[in-house]
């Protein structure tokens, strides 16, 4: 490789990247898994070469000025970003945390329910009918068809932006009261 696609990547080409996919993303020219797997390329991507890769199969952004077609909402704001500055999306353990979400609350009980179980079944010196089952079993294999669809869905991505999105408008109401107050004059 030679010339500008063999130099090093900055983070800022990085984040640049990054800001691309997730703009595709929103316009719905990429799925949460595809966007999942550009941005972890993105973010390991050495050169030019290797960003510009994940970049080929989409149209440049146009200004929505100069767009022919209906631009992205304008009241969400984009998702990492923070005053039009993009800022990383975390995707090292999303699913692990959707998964414990999921499957924490399910293994809680079911510990209850054994515990109570084992308890009687000492307390009266015999082993009893084992009713826990009737808990675990249904309820378990709700959460295993969940489980299946909610992974080949994207469920652990999409969750994840929308908790991104949630805590960007809460911290944008937090910094509006805030230079609210400071431009409150002072009373007394």
């Amino acid at each position: 490789m030679d010339g500008r696609d063999g130099m090093r990547a900055a983070d800022a080409d990085r984040e640049a990247v990054a800001e691309r996919l997730r703009v595709a993303l929103n316009e719905g020219r990429l799925d949460l898994h595809e966007y999942d797997e550009r941005l972890q390329r993105a973010y390991a991507a050495r050169t030019y070469a290797d960003l510009e890769a994940l970049l080929t199969d989409l149209p440049p952004v146009a200004p929505p000025q100069r767009s022919g077609l209906a631009p992205a909402s304008a009241t969400a704001p984009a998702v990492g970003s923070r005053e039009g500055q993009p800022g990383p999306v975390a995707t090292r353990g999303v699913t692990a945390r959707w998964l414990a979400e999921v499957w924490l609350p399910y293994l809680n009980v079911v510990a209850i329910v054994v515990t109570i179980w084992a308890v009687t079944s000492l307390l009266s010196r015999d082993l009893l009918y084992f009713w826990p089952v009737w808990v675990a079993g249904p309820w378990g294999a709700v959460l295993l068809v969940r489980t299946i669809t909610g992974l080949t869905g994207g469920e652990p991505q999409r969750q994840s932006i929308e908790g991104e999105r949630r805590r960007q408008r809460k911290r944008s109401k937090r910094e509006l009261r805030a230079g609210e107050r400071d431009e409150e004059p002072p009373t007394g």
